[in-house]
Protein backbone atom coordinates (compact mmCIF):
# COMPACT_ATOMS: atom_id res chain seq x y z
CA UNK A 1 0.00 0.00 0.00
CA UNK A 2 1.45 3.43 -1.19
CA UNK A 3 1.33 6.26 1.58
CA UNK A 4 -0.57 9.43 0.87
CA UNK A 5 1.89 11.96 2.62
CA UNK A 6 1.18 14.50 0.04
CA UNK A 7 -2.55 14.84 0.73
CA UNK A 8 -1.45 16.68 4.70
CA UNK A 9 1.27 17.88 2.73
CA UNK A 10 2.38 22.02 2.20
CA UNK A 11 4.90 21.52 -0.87
CA UNK A 12 8.15 24.74 -1.35
CA UNK A 13 9.66 25.06 -4.50
CA UNK A 14 13.67 25.81 -3.89
CA UNK A 15 15.18 27.64 -7.23
CA UNK A 16 18.37 26.32 -6.07
CA UNK A 17 19.96 28.73 -8.45
CA UNK A 18 18.53 32.04 -6.90
CA UNK A 19 18.09 30.49 -3.19
CA UNK A 20 20.86 31.25 -1.13
CA UNK A 21 25.11 31.26 -2.16
CA UNK A 22 27.18 29.57 0.38
CA UNK A 23 30.52 29.49 -1.66
CA UNK A 24 29.92 33.70 -2.98
CA UNK A 25 30.45 32.41 -6.49
CA UNK A 26 26.82 34.56 -7.48
CA UNK A 27 25.01 30.91 -7.81
CA UNK A 28 23.30 29.24 -4.81
CA UNK A 29 23.59 25.81 -4.31
CA UNK A 30 22.69 22.75 -2.15
CA UNK A 31 24.99 24.11 1.24
CA UNK A 32 23.05 27.25 0.56
CA UNK A 33 19.63 25.18 0.47
CA UNK A 34 21.18 22.99 3.69
CA UNK A 35 21.79 26.34 5.72
CA UNK A 36 18.12 27.44 5.28
CA UNK A 37 16.22 24.02 6.30
CA UNK A 38 15.55 25.67 9.87
CA UNK A 39 13.74 28.81 8.33
CA UNK A 40 11.82 26.36 6.12
CA UNK A 41 10.91 24.45 9.12
CA UNK A 42 9.69 27.21 11.03
CA UNK A 43 7.11 27.99 7.94
CA UNK A 44 5.67 24.66 8.50
CA UNK A 45 6.30 23.13 4.86
CA UNK A 46 6.57 19.54 4.81
CA UNK A 47 8.78 18.91 1.81
CA UNK A 48 11.34 20.60 -0.64
CA UNK A 49 10.67 20.13 -4.09
CA UNK A 50 14.02 20.98 -6.22
CA UNK A 51 14.45 22.49 -9.75
CA UNK A 52 16.95 20.86 -11.76
CA UNK A 53 20.60 20.30 -9.80
CA UNK A 54 21.44 17.80 -12.18
CA UNK A 55 25.04 18.36 -14.61
CA UNK A 56 23.89 20.49 -16.79
CA UNK A 57 25.57 23.53 -19.78
CA UNK A 58 22.11 25.58 -18.12
CA UNK A 59 21.09 26.32 -21.58
CA UNK A 60 17.54 26.15 -20.20
CA UNK A 61 18.36 27.12 -16.26
CA UNK A 62 19.22 23.28 -15.95
CA UNK A 63 15.92 21.55 -17.65
CA UNK A 64 18.50 20.51 -20.50
CA UNK A 65 20.10 18.19 -18.00
CA UNK A 66 23.86 16.46 -19.02
CA UNK A 67 23.83 13.64 -17.06
CA UNK A 68 21.39 12.20 -14.57
CA UNK A 69 23.72 10.66 -12.13
CA UNK A 70 25.63 13.76 -11.15
CA UNK A 71 24.93 17.33 -9.52
CA UNK A 72 26.05 20.01 -11.12
CA UNK A 73 29.40 21.56 -9.65
CA UNK A 74 27.82 24.79 -9.47
CA UNK A 75 25.45 23.47 -6.62
CA UNK A 76 27.49 21.52 -4.56
CA UNK A 77 28.49 17.60 -5.25
CA UNK A 78 26.60 14.48 -4.79
CA UNK A 79 27.89 14.26 -1.60
CA UNK A 80 25.85 17.75 -0.98
CA UNK A 81 23.07 16.33 -1.77
CA UNK A 82 23.45 13.27 0.45
CA UNK A 83 23.62 15.86 3.20
CA UNK A 84 20.83 17.92 2.34
CA UNK A 85 18.81 14.56 2.10
CA UNK A 86 19.59 13.72 5.31
CA UNK A 87 19.48 17.39 6.79
CA UNK A 88 15.77 17.77 5.90
CA UNK A 89 14.76 14.50 7.26
CA UNK A 90 15.96 14.89 10.07
CA UNK A 91 13.69 18.02 10.13
CA UNK A 92 10.79 15.82 9.02
CA UNK A 93 10.68 17.59 5.40
CA UNK A 94 11.32 15.42 2.37
CA UNK A 95 13.01 16.14 -0.74
CA UNK A 96 11.09 16.04 -3.76
CA UNK A 97 13.57 16.21 -7.42
CA UNK A 98 12.99 17.41 -10.97
CA UNK A 99 12.83 15.10 -13.24
CA UNK A 100 13.18 15.71 -16.88
CA UNK A 101 12.77 12.48 -19.26
CA UNK A 102 11.08 14.11 -22.46
CA UNK A 103 14.15 15.78 -23.31
CA UNK A 104 18.02 16.06 -22.37
CA UNK A 105 21.13 18.46 -23.05
CA UNK A 106 22.59 17.88 -26.72
CA UNK A 107 25.46 17.33 -24.60
CA UNK A 108 24.67 14.14 -22.83
CA UNK A 109 26.72 11.75 -24.18
CA UNK A 110 23.30 9.54 -25.49
CA UNK A 111 23.03 12.01 -27.83
CA UNK A 112 26.41 12.64 -28.61
CA UNK A 113 26.77 8.90 -29.54
CA UNK A 114 23.29 8.91 -31.27
CA UNK A 115 24.22 11.78 -33.86
CA UNK A 116 27.22 9.46 -35.11
CA UNK A 117 25.31 6.74 -36.93
CA UNK A 118 21.88 5.51 -37.44
CA UNK A 119 23.57 1.92 -36.23
CA UNK A 120 24.29 2.51 -32.60
CA UNK A 121 23.56 1.17 -29.68
CA UNK A 122 22.05 5.22 -28.84
CA UNK A 123 21.14 5.77 -32.34
CA UNK A 124 17.19 5.37 -31.56
CA UNK A 125 17.52 7.29 -28.58
CA UNK A 126 16.58 10.24 -29.59
CA UNK A 127 13.59 11.35 -32.72
CA UNK A 128 15.30 11.65 -35.67
CA UNK A 129 14.07 12.07 -39.35
CA UNK A 130 14.98 12.77 -42.73
CA UNK A 131 14.75 15.29 -44.36
CA UNK A 132 11.08 16.28 -46.38
CA UNK A 133 11.09 16.00 -49.69
CA UNK A 134 12.61 19.83 -50.14
CA UNK A 135 15.31 19.40 -48.30
CA UNK A 136 13.56 21.26 -45.51
CA UNK A 137 12.17 20.48 -41.60
CA UNK A 138 10.33 16.78 -41.86
CA UNK A 139 7.04 18.99 -40.90
CA UNK A 140 6.03 22.30 -39.46
CA UNK A 141 5.96 21.50 -35.57
CA UNK A 142 7.08 24.55 -33.74
CA UNK A 143 9.40 24.69 -31.03
CA UNK A 144 8.12 26.19 -27.19
CA UNK A 145 11.11 28.55 -27.34
CA UNK A 146 10.43 30.03 -30.93
CA UNK A 147 11.35 28.77 -34.56
CA UNK A 148 11.36 25.35 -35.97
CA UNK A 149 11.11 22.25 -33.44
CA UNK A 150 13.54 20.79 -35.99
CA UNK A 151 17.39 21.17 -36.56
CA UNK A 152 19.61 19.46 -38.92
CA UNK A 153 22.29 17.80 -37.61
CA UNK A 154 25.36 17.75 -39.67
CA UNK A 155 27.23 14.37 -39.01
CA UNK A 156 24.19 12.20 -38.99
CA UNK A 157 22.58 13.86 -42.00
CA UNK A 158 19.21 13.59 -40.74
CA UNK A 159 16.89 16.32 -38.70
CA UNK A 160 16.41 15.69 -34.97
CA UNK A 161 13.22 16.71 -32.66
CA UNK A 162 13.37 19.28 -30.18
CA UNK A 163 10.06 20.43 -28.04
CA UNK A 164 12.39 23.41 -26.82
CA UNK A 165 15.72 24.46 -27.60
CA UNK A 166 18.01 22.88 -30.08
CA UNK A 167 20.24 22.07 -27.11
CA UNK A 168 17.80 19.69 -25.60
CA UNK A 169 16.80 16.92 -27.90
CA UNK A 170 13.28 14.85 -27.95
CA UNK A 171 14.36 11.44 -25.84
CA UNK A 172 12.25 8.57 -27.82
CA UNK A 173 10.32 6.90 -25.22
CA UNK A 174 9.07 4.36 -28.21
CA UNK A 175 12.68 2.70 -27.51
CA UNK A 176 12.23 0.50 -24.63
CA UNK A 177 15.83 1.06 -23.71
CA UNK A 178 15.05 4.66 -23.01
CA UNK A 179 12.54 4.00 -20.68
CA UNK A 180 14.50 1.48 -18.92
CA UNK A 181 17.53 3.63 -18.62
CA UNK A 182 15.17 6.72 -17.21
CA UNK A 183 13.82 3.93 -14.47
CA UNK A 184 17.29 2.47 -13.81
CA UNK A 185 18.41 6.58 -12.83
CA UNK A 186 14.74 6.79 -10.92
CA UNK A 187 15.82 3.66 -8.82
CA UNK A 188 19.10 5.42 -8.21
CA UNK A 189 17.84 8.11 -6.84
CA UNK A 190 15.45 6.70 -4.71
CA UNK A 191 18.20 4.82 -2.93
CA UNK A 192 19.32 7.83 -2.39
CA UNK A 193 16.48 8.80 0.02
CA UNK A 194 14.43 11.32 -1.97
CA UNK A 195 10.89 11.06 -1.62
CA UNK A 196 9.30 12.07 -5.28
CA UNK A 197 9.39 13.56 -8.10
CA UNK A 198 8.12 16.67 -10.15
CA UNK A 199 7.93 15.79 -13.59
CA UNK A 200 8.40 18.01 -16.13
CA UNK A 201 6.70 18.32 -19.44
CA UNK A 202 5.56 14.99 -18.59
CA UNK A 203 2.68 14.65 -21.15
CA UNK A 204 4.71 15.19 -23.65
CA UNK A 205 7.11 12.39 -23.96
CA UNK A 206 4.54 10.24 -26.64
CA UNK A 207 5.10 11.56 -30.22
CA UNK A 208 1.98 10.92 -33.09
CA UNK A 209 4.79 8.78 -35.13
CA UNK A 210 2.25 9.99 -38.72
CA UNK A 211 4.36 13.49 -37.82
CA UNK A 212 1.23 15.70 -39.49
CA UNK A 213 1.62 18.72 -39.81
CA UNK A 214 0.29 21.47 -37.45
CA UNK A 215 -3.01 23.46 -38.49
CA UNK A 216 -0.70 26.84 -38.36
CA UNK A 217 3.13 26.74 -38.84
CA UNK A 218 5.91 26.79 -36.23
CA UNK A 219 3.06 26.37 -33.85
CA UNK A 220 2.75 23.53 -30.72
CA UNK A 221 -0.53 21.81 -30.48
CA UNK A 222 1.22 18.75 -31.10
CA UNK A 223 3.09 18.68 -28.16
CA UNK A 224 0.47 17.38 -25.93
CA UNK A 225 -0.71 13.85 -25.08
CA UNK A 226 0.21 10.98 -27.62
CA UNK A 227 -1.13 8.62 -28.38
CA UNK A 228 0.91 6.58 -26.05
CA UNK A 229 1.47 8.73 -22.81
CA UNK A 230 -0.80 6.98 -20.74
CA UNK A 231 0.41 3.82 -21.54
CA UNK A 232 4.35 5.00 -20.83
CA UNK A 233 2.96 6.93 -17.44
CA UNK A 234 1.02 3.47 -16.20
CA UNK A 235 4.42 1.62 -17.23
CA UNK A 236 6.69 3.82 -15.06
CA UNK A 237 4.20 4.29 -12.28
CA UNK A 238 4.53 0.28 -12.58
CA UNK A 239 8.27 0.22 -12.73
CA UNK A 240 9.37 2.45 -10.29
CA UNK A 241 6.94 4.91 -8.92
CA UNK A 242 4.25 2.16 -6.84
CA UNK A 243 6.90 -0.31 -6.06
CA UNK A 244 9.67 2.61 -4.38
CA UNK A 245 6.48 4.73 -2.96
CA UNK A 246 7.44 7.60 -4.65
CA UNK A 247 5.16 11.09 -4.90
CA UNK A 248 4.70 12.16 -8.61
CA UNK A 249 3.23 15.53 -9.93
CA UNK A 250 3.42 15.83 -13.38
CA UNK A 251 3.63 18.96 -15.29
CA UNK A 252 0.42 18.36 -17.98
CA UNK A 253 0.03 21.58 -19.79
CA UNK A 254 -3.01 20.82 -21.92
CA UNK A 255 -4.95 18.50 -18.80
CA UNK A 256 -8.58 19.98 -18.34
CA UNK A 257 -10.75 19.74 -15.24
CA UNK A 258 -12.67 17.07 -17.43
CA UNK A 259 -9.88 14.57 -18.33
CA UNK A 260 -7.46 15.15 -15.39
CA UNK A 261 -8.58 12.09 -13.92
CA UNK A 262 -7.59 9.63 -16.60
CA UNK A 263 -3.62 10.88 -14.60
CA UNK A 264 -4.42 11.03 -11.46
CA UNK A 265 -7.96 8.77 -11.01
CA UNK A 266 -5.94 6.23 -8.17
CA UNK A 267 -7.38 3.36 -10.13
CA UNK A 268 -5.61 4.07 -13.06
CA UNK A 269 -2.29 3.83 -11.57
CA UNK A 270 -0.82 6.69 -13.32
CA UNK A 271 0.29 10.54 -11.31
CA UNK A 272 -0.29 11.58 -8.07
CA UNK A 273 -1.28 14.94 -8.79
CA UNK A 274 -0.82 17.35 -12.16
CA UNK A 275 -0.01 20.66 -12.33
CA UNK A 276 -2.21 22.59 -14.95
CA UNK A 277 -2.08 25.49 -17.03
CA UNK A 278 -5.48 26.50 -17.36
CA UNK A 279 -6.25 29.09 -14.92
CA UNK A 280 -2.73 30.58 -15.45
CA UNK A 281 -3.92 31.62 -19.04
CA UNK A 282 -6.91 34.25 -17.60
CA UNK A 283 -4.77 37.05 -18.50
CA UNK A 284 -4.04 35.56 -21.74
CA UNK A 285 -5.97 36.67 -25.40
CA UNK A 286 -6.97 33.20 -26.76
CA UNK A 287 -6.39 32.21 -29.93
CA UNK A 288 -4.01 35.69 -30.56
CA UNK A 289 -1.06 34.63 -32.79
CA UNK A 290 1.57 36.59 -30.26
CA UNK A 291 0.55 33.14 -27.80
CA UNK A 292 1.55 33.95 -23.58
CA UNK A 293 2.61 37.69 -24.66
CA UNK A 294 -1.22 38.70 -25.67
CA UNK A 295 -2.63 39.84 -22.59
CA UNK A 296 -5.75 41.10 -21.47
CA UNK A 297 -7.06 42.13 -17.75
CA UNK A 298 -7.50 38.76 -15.98
CA UNK A 299 -10.82 36.96 -15.73
CA UNK A 300 -11.53 36.37 -11.99
CA UNK A 301 -15.05 34.82 -13.19
CA UNK A 302 -12.68 32.66 -15.54
CA UNK A 303 -10.53 31.86 -12.78
CA UNK A 304 -13.41 30.67 -10.04
CA UNK A 305 -15.00 28.22 -13.03
CA UNK A 306 -11.79 27.13 -14.07
CA UNK A 307 -10.32 26.13 -10.48
CA UNK A 308 -14.02 24.88 -8.99
CA UNK A 309 -14.24 22.81 -11.78
CA UNK A 310 -10.58 21.30 -11.21
CA UNK A 311 -12.26 20.86 -7.73
CA UNK A 312 -15.70 19.21 -8.49
CA UNK A 313 -14.46 17.13 -11.27
CA UNK A 314 -11.53 15.61 -9.44
CA UNK A 315 -13.50 14.55 -6.17
CA UNK A 316 -13.00 10.96 -5.40
CA UNK A 317 -11.37 10.48 -8.75
CA UNK A 318 -7.35 12.29 -7.66
CA UNK A 319 -5.99 15.23 -5.96
CA UNK A 320 -5.31 18.88 -6.92
CA UNK A 321 -2.14 20.43 -7.12
CA UNK A 322 -2.51 23.72 -6.23
CA UNK A 323 -0.55 26.71 -7.17
CA UNK A 324 -0.10 30.46 -8.40
CA UNK A 325 3.39 30.62 -8.61
CA UNK A 326 6.52 28.35 -10.06
CA UNK A 327 9.72 28.40 -11.46
CA UNK A 328 7.78 29.23 -14.69
CA UNK A 329 5.12 32.05 -13.57
CA UNK A 330 5.24 35.35 -12.75
CA UNK A 331 4.72 36.37 -8.78
CA UNK A 332 1.04 36.47 -8.77
CA UNK A 333 0.37 40.11 -7.14
CA UNK A 334 2.09 41.52 -9.54
CA UNK A 335 0.30 40.13 -12.89
CA UNK A 336 -3.03 40.16 -11.10
CA UNK A 337 -2.92 42.01 -8.12
CA UNK A 338 -1.81 45.13 -6.91
CA UNK A 339 2.04 45.21 -5.85
CA UNK A 340 2.11 48.23 -4.22
CA UNK A 341 -0.74 49.76 -2.69
CA UNK A 342 -2.14 46.54 -1.50
CA UNK A 343 0.83 44.10 -2.03
CA UNK A 344 0.42 42.54 2.07
CA UNK A 345 -3.30 42.57 1.40
CA UNK A 346 -3.08 41.13 -2.05
CA UNK A 347 -0.39 38.28 -1.32
CA UNK A 348 -2.62 37.26 1.54
CA UNK A 349 -6.01 36.76 -0.54
CA UNK A 350 -4.50 35.11 -3.25
CA UNK A 351 -2.67 32.52 -0.47
CA UNK A 352 -6.38 32.41 1.64
CA UNK A 353 -8.20 31.66 -1.93
CA UNK A 354 -5.58 28.72 -2.74
CA UNK A 355 -4.49 27.19 0.59
CA UNK A 356 -8.64 26.68 1.43
CA UNK A 357 -9.18 24.50 -1.24
CA UNK A 358 -8.48 20.43 -1.27
CA UNK A 359 -5.20 19.50 -2.62
CA UNK A 360 -1.76 19.98 -1.97
CA UNK A 361 -0.50 23.39 -2.04
CA UNK A 362 2.63 24.22 -3.37
CA UNK A 363 4.27 27.72 -2.56
CA UNK A 364 7.22 29.26 -4.86
CA UNK A 365 10.32 31.13 -2.80
CA UNK A 366 9.54 34.34 -1.96
CA UNK A 367 6.04 33.55 -2.40
CA UNK A 368 5.90 33.15 1.75
CA UNK A 369 7.32 37.56 2.19
CA UNK A 370 5.37 38.65 -1.38
CA UNK A 371 8.09 39.10 -3.57
CA UNK A 372 7.33 40.74 -6.88
CA UNK A 373 8.33 41.03 -10.63
CA UNK A 374 11.16 43.03 -11.43
CA UNK A 375 10.58 45.89 -14.13
CA UNK A 376 14.11 45.47 -15.73
CA UNK A 377 15.25 46.39 -19.37
CA UNK A 378 14.76 44.13 -21.93
CA UNK A 379 18.82 43.37 -22.57
CA UNK A 380 18.92 42.69 -18.74
CA UNK A 381 16.49 39.45 -18.82
CA UNK A 382 18.33 36.31 -19.54
CA UNK A 383 15.57 33.12 -20.48
CA UNK A 384 16.03 31.18 -23.45
CA UNK A 385 12.07 30.95 -23.61
CA UNK A 386 11.94 34.84 -23.70
CA UNK A 387 14.99 35.88 -25.84
CA UNK A 388 13.16 32.90 -28.61
CA UNK A 389 10.03 34.13 -28.34
CA UNK A 390 11.33 38.13 -29.03
CA UNK A 391 13.33 37.06 -31.58
CA UNK A 392 10.04 35.18 -33.15
CA UNK A 393 7.34 37.84 -32.23
CA UNK A 394 9.02 40.85 -32.93
CA UNK A 395 12.02 40.99 -35.41
CA UNK A 396 10.72 37.56 -37.49
CA UNK A 397 6.83 37.81 -37.31
CA UNK A 398 6.61 41.31 -36.01
CA UNK A 399 3.43 41.37 -34.83
CA UNK A 400 4.27 42.60 -31.61
CA UNK A 401 6.51 46.09 -31.42
CA UNK A 402 9.75 45.86 -28.83
CA UNK A 403 7.53 48.10 -26.16
CA UNK A 404 4.46 46.22 -26.34
CA UNK A 405 6.88 42.61 -25.65
CA UNK A 406 8.52 44.40 -22.94
CA UNK A 407 5.03 45.12 -21.13
CA UNK A 408 4.27 41.76 -21.49
CA UNK A 409 7.67 40.59 -20.40
CA UNK A 410 6.99 42.62 -16.60
CA UNK A 411 3.59 40.49 -16.48
CA UNK A 412 4.62 37.35 -17.37
CA UNK A 413 8.09 36.27 -17.92
CA UNK A 414 9.33 33.22 -16.24
CA UNK A 415 12.41 35.62 -15.30
CA UNK A 416 10.17 37.42 -12.76
CA UNK A 417 9.94 34.58 -10.05
CA UNK A 418 14.15 33.53 -10.90
CA UNK A 419 15.70 37.14 -9.25
CA UNK A 420 17.50 35.93 -6.09
CA UNK A 421 15.59 35.33 -2.75
CA UNK A 422 15.61 38.32 -0.84
CA UNK A 423 16.57 37.36 2.64
CA UNK A 424 17.99 40.72 3.80
CA UNK A 425 18.18 44.52 3.00
CA UNK A 426 21.68 44.07 2.42
CA UNK A 427 23.84 44.07 -0.53
CA UNK A 428 22.13 41.76 -3.13
CA UNK A 429 19.86 41.02 -0.43
CA UNK A 430 21.84 38.87 1.42
CA UNK A 431 21.82 36.16 -1.14
CA UNK A 432 25.38 36.12 -2.24
CA UNK A 433 28.37 38.38 -1.72
CA UNK A 434 29.67 37.86 -5.55
CA UNK A 435 27.81 39.51 -7.80
CA UNK A 436 24.73 37.43 -8.73
CA UNK A 437 24.35 35.44 -12.07
CA UNK A 438 20.72 37.46 -12.38
CA UNK A 439 19.94 40.67 -11.25
CA UNK A 440 18.23 41.33 -7.59
CA UNK A 441 15.11 43.04 -7.72
CA UNK A 442 16.44 46.51 -6.77
CA UNK A 443 13.04 46.59 -3.85
CA UNK A 444 14.95 44.23 -2.02
CA UNK A 445 15.68 46.86 0.82
CA UNK A 446 11.98 47.14 2.08
CA UNK A 447 10.59 43.60 0.82
CA UNK A 448 13.00 40.66 2.11
CA UNK A 449 12.55 38.05 5.13
CA UNK A 450 13.97 39.80 8.00
CA UNK A 451 11.23 42.94 7.13
CA UNK A 452 8.73 40.41 6.06
CA UNK A 453 8.83 38.92 9.72
CA UNK A 454 9.70 41.94 11.74
CA UNK A 455 6.77 43.54 10.24
CA UNK A 456 3.13 44.04 11.48
CA UNK A 457 1.39 42.04 8.57
CA UNK A 458 3.79 39.82 8.53
CA UNK A 459 2.91 37.84 4.90
CA UNK A 460 5.55 34.74 6.14
CA UNK A 461 3.36 34.88 9.45
CA UNK A 462 0.18 34.72 7.48
CA UNK A 463 1.44 31.68 5.38
CA UNK A 464 2.58 29.77 9.19
CA UNK A 465 -1.13 30.23 9.78
CA UNK A 466 -2.39 28.75 6.91
CA UNK A 467 -0.19 25.90 6.79
CA UNK A 468 -0.91 25.38 10.46
CA UNK A 469 -4.91 25.14 9.70
CA UNK A 470 -4.08 22.68 7.14
CA UNK A 471 -2.29 20.49 8.97
CA UNK A 472 -4.75 20.74 11.87
CA UNK A 473 -8.80 20.69 10.20
CA UNK A 474 -9.87 17.84 8.30
CA UNK A 475 -11.98 20.12 6.49
CA UNK A 476 -9.28 21.12 4.28
CA UNK A 477 -8.59 17.79 3.26
CA UNK A 478 -11.82 16.23 3.22
CA UNK A 479 -14.35 18.99 2.88
CA UNK A 480 -16.63 19.24 0.10
CA UNK A 481 -16.60 22.22 -2.31
CA UNK A 482 -19.20 24.55 -3.34
CA UNK A 483 -18.55 27.88 -5.28
CA UNK A 484 -20.27 30.54 -3.84
CA UNK A 485 -21.14 33.77 -6.16
CA UNK A 486 -19.97 32.18 -9.55
CA UNK A 487 -20.64 35.42 -11.30
CA UNK A 488 -19.36 37.75 -9.26
CA UNK A 489 -16.64 39.75 -11.06
CA UNK A 490 -14.17 40.38 -8.09
CA UNK A 491 -14.88 38.38 -4.99
CA UNK A 492 -14.00 34.88 -4.49
CA UNK A 493 -16.15 32.81 -2.70
CA UNK A 494 -16.68 28.98 -1.52
CA UNK A 495 -18.22 26.63 1.02
CA UNK A 496 -16.31 23.53 2.40
CA UNK A 497 -17.97 21.35 4.11
CA UNK A 498 -18.03 18.11 6.11
CA UNK A 499 -20.85 16.35 8.23
CA UNK A 500 -20.13 18.68 11.29
CA UNK A 501 -18.48 21.56 9.71
CA UNK A 502 -19.10 24.21 7.36
CA UNK A 503 -16.46 27.01 6.24
CA UNK A 504 -16.53 29.73 3.75
CA UNK A 505 -13.47 30.87 2.20
CA UNK A 506 -13.52 34.36 0.44
CA UNK A 507 -11.17 36.97 -1.01
CA UNK A 508 -12.32 40.30 -2.69
CA UNK A 509 -9.83 40.15 -5.15
CA UNK A 510 -9.94 43.52 -6.65
CA UNK A 511 -9.22 47.27 -5.88
CA UNK A 512 -12.83 48.28 -4.64
CA UNK A 513 -14.59 47.68 -1.96
CA UNK A 514 -17.35 44.73 -2.31
CA UNK A 515 -20.59 43.80 -0.35
CA UNK A 516 -21.47 40.30 -0.65
CA UNK A 517 -23.75 40.26 3.02
CA UNK A 518 -25.92 37.73 1.16
CA UNK A 519 -23.77 34.70 1.35
CA UNK A 520 -23.90 34.52 4.95
CA UNK A 521 -27.61 35.39 6.10
CA UNK A 522 -28.36 35.44 9.79
CA UNK A 523 -25.73 32.80 11.02
CA UNK A 524 -23.22 32.93 12.92
CA UNK A 525 -19.43 32.73 12.08
CA UNK A 526 -16.53 32.32 14.07
CA UNK A 527 -12.80 34.22 12.10
CA UNK A 528 -10.62 30.84 11.76
CA UNK A 529 -7.94 33.34 10.00
CA UNK A 530 -8.20 36.77 8.25
CA UNK A 531 -5.88 39.14 6.63
CA UNK A 532 -7.48 42.69 7.76
CA UNK A 533 -9.35 42.95 11.15
CA UNK A 534 -12.79 42.88 11.27
CA UNK A 535 -15.48 41.97 14.38
CA UNK A 536 -18.28 40.73 11.79
CA UNK A 537 -18.86 38.83 8.80
CA UNK A 538 -21.61 41.15 7.39
CA UNK A 539 -20.33 45.02 5.91
CA UNK A 540 -18.27 45.97 2.72
CA UNK A 541 -15.09 43.71 1.58
CA UNK A 542 -11.90 46.21 1.52
CA UNK A 543 -9.48 46.21 -1.42
CA UNK A 544 -8.03 42.66 -1.18
CA UNK A 545 -9.64 41.59 1.83
CA UNK A 546 -9.81 37.85 2.56
CA UNK A 547 -10.75 35.12 5.55
CA UNK A 548 -12.09 32.04 6.35
CA UNK A 549 -14.83 31.86 8.65
CA UNK A 550 -16.95 28.82 10.46
CA UNK A 551 -20.22 28.66 10.61
CA UNK A 552 -21.40 28.28 14.50
CA UNK A 553 -25.44 28.09 14.35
Amino acid sequence: MRSAWWKNAVIYQVYPKSFNDTNNDGIGDLKGVEEKLPYLKELGIDAIWLSPVYLSPQIDNGYDIADYYQIDPMFGTNEDMDDLIAAAHALDIKIIMDFVANHTSDQYIWFQESRKSKDNPYSDFYMWKDAGPDGKEPNNWGSSFGGSAWTWDESRQQYYLHYYAKEQPDLNWENPKVRETIYEMMHYWKEKGIDGWRMDVITSISKDLDFPDNERPLTTSNQQNGPRMHEFIHEMNQRALTPLDMMSVGEAPAAKAADAHLLVDPKREELDMVFTFEHMHIDRKKGDINGRWALQNPDIVALKRIMSDWQVNLRDRGWNALYFENHDRARIISRWGNDEEYRYESATAFATILHGMQGTPYIFQGEEIGMTNPKFELEEYVDIELRGNYEHFVLNQQTLTKEAFLQAVHKVSRDNARTPMHWNDQENAGFSTATPWFKVNPNHKEINVEADLASEHSIFRYYQQLIALRHKETILKEGTYELLLPEHPAVFAYKRQTADQTWIVLANLSEETQEVDEIFGDKAYRFMIQNQPRESVMGALRPYESFIVEVTE
